[in-house]
């Protein structure tokens, strides 16, 4: 059975503890979510070491391995995003089909994933570090509007869930 596709929007994690993962958006400090983005990456290691990390738990549910390769994807995709937002007046993001990226997930070598997250992290911790102006905006296309710090936030919860979903 294929994943049910993810239709849900998730931007009131700004405004809220997520209850499934305990992120609390309140409690971050966007200046230094990167040093937090970092943090994250060994613990995406030893998930990726597992024996059943291709198995998933259930039809319905990502293998640690495709979860790690959509962290891997929402790293790269936030650390271009923040620097449109730094960079351009108002930039509005394409569309990202997160289920068409990931058809090819399972057929991923964990040991090039774990390798390739902390470039990955490092690229977003790296927007972080050069944001400026936590106020930019920025906007989807459907026309929810973000701010540096929003999406900092909304990026992190991602991560952080992410985690929780693997139990890692």
């Amino acid at each position: 059975m294929a994943i049910i596709p993810d239709t849900k929007d998730w931007t009131w994690v700004l405004e809220r503890t997520c209850e499934e993962c305990g992120f609390d958006p309140a409690a971050v400090d966007p200046p230094r979510a990167g040093e937090e983005v970092a943090a994250m990456v060994p613990r995406w290691r030893a998930a990726l070491e597992r024996p059943d990390v291709w198995k998933r738990p259930d039809d319905a549910t990502w293998s640690v391995l495709e979860y790690a390769c959509h962290v891997r994807d929402v790293l790269l995709l936030f650390a271009e995003r923040l620097e449109l937002m730094r960079e351009h007046d108002g930039p509005e993001f394409a569309n990202w089909d997160q289920d068409a990226s990931a058809v090819g997930y399972a057929g991923e070598s964990p040991a090039a994933v774990a390798a390739e997250l902390a470039p990955a992290a490092d690229a977003f911790a790296a927007q972080i570090e050069a944001v400026t102006d936590w106020a930019r905006p920025g906007y989807r296309s459907n026309g929810s509007a973000f701010t540096t710090d929003t999406l900092t936030r909304y990026a992190l919860h991602d991560l952080v869930h992410h985690l929780y979903d693997v139990r890692a």
